[in-house]
């Protein structure tokens, strides 16, 4: 018996020490590329209180896990090496990570025209087929969606294959692919967007709580969660899954397509913080050049209140991952639905304004493409023209290169008995119409605030004369100002306009 309790003992003393393992995130692991000219943080797991010696290029740094088991290390700035090297951690135990690159790392983010795979595309067969580019490097971050920090995904670091780029963002591999072409480099891609995703619910749930601005959009979700918790709104929802298995298991006897499975709000992709906690706070830190987003769809609705709410995420993300404002380039939304055959209001062109405006912010960029949609699908196949917009931005405000990058943008606008003449900054391009030699997109106001198709005529490098028939003393000036606008004013440098108004009329969006 005392042997017995001896062996329980002893067996007690050592469990600690059998369970100790050095432990890395998903993040950081073979295949890796790390991001050349800055420091990059290295962090994991191990037992409280563990030195940790970190080995990489010839260097070694020292850390200590903390109570809390977490552990981090900076490496020094390296210039980009195409040549794999291996990162050497020592703890508890040791683990070695191989092949690792040094080069340019951007963060791929958004909805679903993001997360729309090259597969997916026109000519996504062929381009799979010719995509072997052992330097390029991949990583998704699936989409958990919960109120609870995650400090790790299931995913790892893999080369660009025809295999594995073929379900990798379209518009994140062309844009990595481009970048690693023109500047010679090793290219790391993480992509982490989330089809139907709401801003919202890429910040940080603490600060969306304690901002000011965003008061009403938390009540409205303090409202929602108190109902979907209660009672009654669990057993509506329980209901509503039992209602879809039967449908799901009567499709399949009768070998028919399964219903959509009904969707919690509580875990998806549009309450508050949510992907934040679930997807991007596991790479929160990350060494990275910047980030591209493709989003804007799900908030459409809500124009006005997404003016302060993109803003803010961007500026949240900076704070959060401690690299200074780091670059961020967005895709303004395409044109989308039926045409109209009369000027009016729009959510989506407010959508667009909203985002033209977070501009403000430093370094930034946005890509025009008001002439690459689909009326019928919310999701444009061609990401190619898409990509090359948005990487245009990274080679010369990044990189330093030489190309035409931003697309024309409104100045100023002149008004004079029954005309307008709307001047244009064109970044050292000039102004053309594309395909018939009348501008068309343009629309004019009078006092009455009745909008009327506007016939153009490109005055100068950078103008544009406007008139319209019933507007004798026009006061306002709107251009692509549709969900789907009939526009085809470019710079010659082949940029689109970018939609605008002159006025400042109320929004159909600004909340009620």
């Amino acid at each position: 018996m005392k042997i017995v309790h001896l062996s329980l003992f002893c067996a007690f003393l050592l469990s600690p020490l059998l369970r100790a393992e050095l432990k890395l995130p998903a993040i950081i692991g073979d295949h890796m590329v790390l991001q050349q000219k800055q420091a990059n943080p290295i962090w994991g797991w191990d037992t409280p209180g563990t030195a940790i010696s970190v080995t990489f290029a010839g260097q070694v740094y020292s850390g200590k896990a903390g109570d809390d088991g977490r552990w981090q290390v900076k490496l020094a700035a390296a210039p980009a090496n195409p040549s794999p090297q291996t990162l050497k951690i020592a703890g508890s135990t040791t683990r070695v990570v191989q092949d690792v690159l040094v080069g340019e790392v951007w963060m791929c983010s958004g909805q679903s025209n993001m997360a729309w795979s090259l597969g997916q595309t026109y000519t996504g067969d062929i381009e799979g087929a010719a995509s072997r580019h052992p330097l390029i490097r991949l990583i998704s971050v699936p989409q958990v969606g919960t109120q609870e920090l995650q400090s790790d995904f299931k995913g790892a670091w893999e080369a660009a294959t025809p295999e594995s780029v073929k379900s990798f963002s379209a518009v994140g591999f062309l844009y990595g692919r481009y970048l690693h072409e023109i500047l010679g480099v090793p290219v790391g891609l993480i992509d982490n967007a989330w089809g139907g995703s709401a801003a919202e619910a890429w910040i940080r749930r603490t600060t969306l709580d304690q901002e000011a601005r965003l008061k009403g959009l938390m009540e409205s979700t303090v409202k929602r969660e108190t109902q979907l918790l209660s009672p009654e709104g669990k057993a509506e929802y329980e209901a509503s899954v039992a209602k879809w298995e039967a449908a799901a298991a009567a499709a399949k006897a009768e070998k028919k397509p399964a219903p959509a499975r009904p969707q919690s709000w509580l875990t998806g992709n549009s309450r508050p913080g949510n992907i934040f906690a679930g997807v991007v706070n596991p790479t929160l830190g990350y060494g990275m050049k910047g980030v591209i987003w493709y989003q804007g769809e799900s908030n459409a609705s809500r124009a006005v209140e997404y003016a302060e709410l993109f803003p803010f995420m961007i500026t949240e993300w900076r704070k959060e991952w401690g690299q200074g404002d780091f670059s961020f380039y967005w895709v303004q939304l395409a044109d989308f639905k039926a045409y109209k055959d009369e000027p009016g209001e729009s959510d989506w062109a407010e959508l667009r304004e909203a985002q033209t405006k977070t501009l403000a912010l430093p370094n930034t960029g946005q890509a025009v493409i008001i002439d690459l949609g689909e009326a019928r699908d919310i999701h444009p196949r061609n990401k190619y023209d898409v990509a090359s917009r948005l990487v245009r931005w990274a080679l010369v405000k990044d990189y330093g290169l030489k190309f035409p990058y931003r697309s024309p943008e409104y100045k100023s606008v002149e008004f004079a008995e029954n005309r307008a003449v709307v001047t244009l900054d064109c970044f050292g391009g000039t102004l053309r119409a594309f395909d018939v030699p009348e501008v068309k997109g343009f629309a004019l106001c009078g006092a009455d605030r009745v909008w009327h198709w506007a016939t153009g005529k490109i005055l100068a490098p950078n103008k544009v004369e406007l008139t319209a028939t019933g507007v004798t003393a026009p006061v306002a000036v709107r251009y692509a100002w549709s969900d789907n606008p009939v526009c085809n004013l470019y710079s010659t440098d082949g940029l689109p306009v970018t939609p605008f108004r002159t006025d400042t009329f109320e929004l159909t969006t600004k909340p009620k």
